[in-house]
């Protein structure tokens, strides 16, 4: 049975009427259409325009054109390892999502799915492959849809707001639990291998872990739990938010990368035999602390990602590495030597999954193909390090656009179009006005 058949039957067993036909854009967004499914031909697929790919968060497009001037259509093939069930729908709805393809057959290099898979062939060619674990931050917030009103706190089940910060608190995440409640039901039928939920330190401010595995499987799961976590808010008259830093005076929300690599039998090549760290560990390490400031964009890519990135925080600001040490930006967790795995700390939670994670896994990569060796790992504090980061949105594009690995890991043409994405936010962004440069600045200077 092929692909297609295995979702005809999919179909039918589970009576859809609809489907939602789903790509990530760049911001990690669903784009697609909504298909009857009596319409629905998953041989064929289906069609949307290539210049869906280029749209900045705002729905605008950089001046110059990454795509065709003829504005043309790129092929939408399912990925039959994706078909879900949409738990929130009315009628019986699936949600697929899908490979964007080219009409001669090759992959859409614009498309970030594709470009989680273009990095992950390249450990299969070494006969490797890449295990991720996933950490995910998030707000859940009153309903304001004023945007120059600042965001507040929900009221939970006992009518008020939260008092204080109530790190790892389990009273306070059981104050919404008619959230976590439905969220959970609704992973579970879609799938979604959810592991630990906290209380992080920020004022209803939450933590979900996800199961470790397959790096585009993971991604997937980011991608859709987003979609979920935001569903089930709004029904409870909540939003759930995924900015890096929605609110003053709260801690940043990011989504933390655990990474291993494993041979062609599973070992955990982080490790040798007698259970001490292997070069590949050691090299993969130094791979991220060279190319990571490069990648920036990927894992800080709007304006605001970059609020979240202050000392004192539990966000890096450099990318010392170390035990068990959560000031550092790559942190290694205790474990036995087939757990043995890099935590990359800089990603906020406003990401795209699949570009950051391949963005992480590229400059693992690259530090164990040129065998670079990190610096010593760190025992004390690494905020009283310097800054080794790009500390704005211009900058990181700039250090971007100048390093030549990346482009050749990355292609080109994409990394000259997200670059220009993020420039035209940026010029966006800095034609508006905020009320802190009113306030102070208005009659003041």
């Amino acid at each position: 049975m092929n692909d297609a058949q295995k979702i005809q039957q999919w179909l039918d067993e589970n009576r859809i009427t609809e489907v939602e036909c789903l790509i990530p854009d760049m911001t990690g967004l669903a784009r697609g259409k909504i298909v009857p499914r009596h319409k629905y031909n998953p041989a064929e697929g289906l069609r949307l325009p290539e210049a869906v790919l280029s749209m900045t968060v705002t729905g605008d497009y950089p001046e110059q054109d990454f795509t065709s001037v003829a504005d043309p259509d790129m092929r939408l093939i399912p990925d039959a390892s994706t078909v879900r069930p949409v738990p929130w729908a009315k009628e019986p709805t699936a949600q697929i999502i899908h490979d964007c393809v080219n009409f001669d057959g090759t992959d859409a290099e614009l498309a970030p799915r594709n470009v989680l898979k273009r990095i992950l062939k390249l450990y299969e060619q070494d006969g490797l492959s890449a295990i991720v674990a996933p950490e995910m931050e998030f707000y859940l917030v009153q309903v304001e849809p004023d945007e120059d009103i600042p965001l507040k706190p929900p009221v939970g089940r006992t009518r008020r707001t939260e008092a204080g910060m109530q790190s790892f608190s389990i009273d306070a995440v059981n104050e919404y639990d008619d959230i976590f409640d439905v969220m959970y039901d609704w992973c579970e039928a879609q799938g979604l291998a959810l592991d630990t939920l906290i209380h992080e330190m920020g004022t209803a401010q939450m933590e979900i872990n996800l199961d470790h595995g397959d790096p585009l499987a993971l991604a997937d799961q980011v991608f859709l739990f987003k979609r979920t976590v935001r569903e089930v808010a709004i029904r409870n008259n909540m939003y759930a938010t995924f900015m890096a830093k929605p609110m003053q005076g709260q801690p940043g929300s990011a989504m933390h990368i655990h990474q291993s690599v494993v041979d062609a039998d599973g070992r955990n090549i982080f490790s040798n035999a007698d259970g001490s760290p292997s070069d590949a560990f050691l090299h993969f390490i130094g791979g991220l602390q060279t190319y990571l400031p490069a990648a920036m964009p990927f894992f800080a890519p709007y304006v605001n990602s970059y609020r979240r990135l202050s000392r004192f925080t539990s966000a890096p600001i450099n990318l010392s590495w170390g035990y068990d040490n959560r000031t550092c930006g790559l942190r290694v967790p205790h474990s036995g030597p087939e757990a043995r795995r890099v935590e990359n700390r800089l990603a906020g939670v406003d990401v795209n999954p699949y570009l950051a994670i391949a963005a992480s896994l590229a400059c693992g990569y690259l530090g164990m193909t040129q065998r670079i060796q990190p610096s010593a790992p760190l025992t004390g504090s690494a905020y009283e390090q310097p800054h080794q980061l790009p500390r704005h949105l211009d900058d990181a594009i700039d250090t971007l656009l100048k390093c030549q690995p990346l482009a050749e890991i990355f292609g080109e043409h994409f990394i000259q179009t997200y670059s220009a994405i993020k420039e035209a936010e940026y010029r966006e962004y800095f034609d508006v006005i905020s009320p802190w440069e009113r306030r102070f600045l208005l009659l003041h200077v």
